[in-house]
């Protein structure tokens, strides 16, 4: 039989980590961190929180943002008390119900979005239209233990009133948004044509969730179709560049990462899979994960290169760039994620803080880019690594990134932009995501050591964490769990299907990118591997060609046009040199004998030819997905 796909893999952890917490925990904590320390480290946590949020709601609200050292406040996105909306999800976390209903009570009455403010659609949706639908999904369900009992749907409604205004930013050629919008007047005809990748490519969450509360499939749809028109137009390399032109499709920066401008484009590609069950998403992600190692990572850093050619154009770390393991953990590739979190957390230690931009030739702080903003994503790696393997050396990082909080960025009503990490400059200003992201992971963090009793970890459904870290819960509304039938596993109701249990290997483009490649010396680790327990069978699925109506047509070769800086001759993968044009007819049908006669691509890949229209008796099967999951893995800590 088949064997199991690698999708299956990293479903099999994100459900593992999200039904058994537990599943990893070590006897002892950090050395020096004791459960009573773990504990205090939380409890402080909660007062950073309380000292940033009371600042901000006695000098700035309803102001956007606070400035926290003259205690005062600033409009920053659209004059709609950003801060407060950004903060809600974490208010419900800690459990504070009066704070958290009076603030969804004011929200209610006072907020409006009919006004003549420009925004910025990608800050908008994650902060503004992310914050409502987490908010709304917490207060309107009795199983979070949050709910309000005069709430009615108001934050949906200013939810899905915010994303009608931001619909015109879709209006475009390829399907890629502008990057901003008229909130009263749509798309101002001289707005910049020019976008980032992340711009376009991370608002599937948010728009998606949108569309299943509503069923008003609009708003998912226009933000699938810019995933596509982006991935459409990536290199033959299947790296995508930093900015494009929204209406001729050509990239107007050439410079592949995984940071600044891309980082959470690759991010909604997994996450979105993982909470709709969607498989496109998946695929793409795959596609451009395996690229991703392959060109981009030098372990444990990631640099940026050409898109076309693969030269090194830039060898820097940037602090966006470190997501990147808290991502890998959910894709269940933890070796390499272990080794980049340590390489980066070095640059924490050695200023304090991460900067903007670390060069990794010079070793130093990049000049003009010295600041850092309050910047979550370490953090949110810290949790995620800790999380999936319980090593207490997490819990020391964790306490190292407090103190260098409370030391170099407190200031009197909040905590503070420091402006110059080598001498701790402060500077007026304090972004909303400090409270709905930083103090956020640090508090799950601390609380998952001493033994977690919150929303995320004991709750009634399983949740994805936006790229602002809004809670956006697994419900049968908004995860269909029946999609994932054909690839997590399941009892198929068919009589020729008999029950078996399976074993997951690493995804084989996956080894290709990761277990094979040597970087000065070394080799990279391989992936995990997975084993489930109690798996029953596999429905048989679809090609991804086949599911979705598309074609894959090779595109033209210009790695001609460039040269290594380095020599280095660009190993093409050769199943993934592709263009995506839909079909005239998606519907695809074959018998269930076809599903073991599909052949695999002559180079190895593991793309499927589409059978021919005449295969008409194809018909889907019924599943129920067994959740009952176990995990394995190949690595040791030192």
């Amino acid at each position: 039989m088949e064997a199991p796909k690698p999708f299956f893999q990293i479903v099999l952890l994100f459900l593992l980590l999200s039904a058994y917490p537990n599943a990893f925990i070590h006897t002892a904590l950090a050395e020096g961190v004791t459960p009573e320390e773990a504990k205090q480290l939380r409890d402080e946590v909660r007062g950073m929180f309380y000292h940033a949020f009371n600042g901000y709601m006695e000098h700035a609200f309803p102001l956007d943002e606070l400035r926290p050292l003259s205690c005062g406040g600033e409009d920053t996105l659209g004059g709609y008390a950003l801060t407060l909306i950004d903060s809600l999800d974490m208010l419900a976390l800690l459990g504070d119900w009066e704070h958290f209903a009076a603030s969804v009570e004011w929200i209610g009455r006072n907020l409006r979005f009919d006004i003549n403010k420009t925004v910025s659609v990608f800050e908008t949706t994650i902060r503004v239209l992310g914050g409502l639908l987490s908010a709304h999904l917490i207060a309107s369900d009795y199983a979070t233990g949050m709910k309000i009992p005069s709430y009615n749907n108001q934050l949906l409604n200013f939810a899905e009133d915010l994303a009608r205004r931001l619909l015109p930013a879709f209006d475009t050629p390829t399907g890629i948004p502008f990057g901003s919008v008229n909130l009263l007047h749509g798309v101002d005809e001289h707005e910049s044509k020019i976008t980032s990748t992340a711009g376009g490519g991370t608002l599937t969450l948010e728009f998606g969730v949108l569309s299943r509360l509503t069923n008003d499939p609009i708003f998912e749809e226009v933000t699938k179709n810019a995933v596509r028109g982006l991935w459409a137009r990536r290199s033959k390399l299947n790296l995508v560049g930093a900015h494009i032109n929204v209406f001729t499709g050509e990239w107007t920066q050439k410079d592949a990462g995984i940071g600044t401008s891309i980082d959470s484009f690759y991010e909604y590609l997994l996450k979105a899979y993982l909470l709709f069950g969607d498989e496109e998403y998946l695929f793409i992600f795959q596609e451009a994960y395996a690229a991703a190692m392959h060109y981009l990572y030098n372990d444990p850093w990631y640099v940026e290169v050409n898109m076309d050619s693969a030269a090194i154009v830039w060898p820097l770390f940037n602090s966006l760039q470190a997501f990147w393991p808290g991502l890998q953990v959910l894709a269940g590739d933890i070796d390499p994620a272990i080794r980049t979190h340590s390489a980066f957390f070095s640059v924490w230690k050695r200023y304090g803080f991460t900067p903007e931009g670390f060069n990794l030739a010079t070793l130093s702080v990049q000049q003009g880019q010295k600041s850092y903003p309050l910047r979550p994503e370490l953090i949110e790696s810290t949790y995620w690594l800790y999380k999936a393997t319980r090593d207490p050396r997490y819990l020391d990082v964790g306490r190292d990134m407090v103190a260098s909080l409370q030391y170099g960025a407190r200031c009197p009503c909040g905590y503070c932009h420091i402006s110059d990490v080598e001498f701790h400059k402060q500077e007026d200003h304090m972004e909303s995501f400090f409270l709905a992201e930083t103090v956020k992971y640090l508090w799950l963090l601390f609380d998952l050591a001493v033994g977690p009793d919150n929303l995320v970890e004991n709750g009634p459904y399983k949740y994805i964490f936006s790229t602002e870290g809004h809670l956006l819960p697994a419900t049968p509304q908004i995860s269909l769990v029946h999609e994932h039938c054909s690839y997590i596993g399941a009892f198929c109701k068919i009589a020729d299907y008999k029950q078996e249990s399976h074993t997951s290997d690493i995804a084989t483009g996956l080894q290709e990118a990761n277990g094979s490649r040597l970087h000065e010396g070394q080799v990279h680790s391989r992936l995990p591997s997975f084993t489930s327990g109690l798996i029953k069978g596999f429905c048989p699925e679809l090609s991804h060609g086949q599911k979705f109506g598309i074609t894959y047509l090779a595109s033209v070769d210009t790695t001609n046009q460039y040269e290594s800086a380095n020599k280095r001759e660009p190993t093409i993968l050769q199943s993934h040199s592709m263009g995506v044009v839909p079909n005239q007819s998606s519907e695809y049908s074959r018998s269930d004998n076809d599903n073991d006669n599909l052949q695999e691509s002559s180079e190895g890949g593991s793309e499927r030819e589409p059978p021919h229209p005449s295969q008409a008796n194809w018909k889907p099967r019924t599943c129920e997905v067994l959740f009952t999951l176990y995990v394995n893995y190949d690595y040791e800590f030192e």
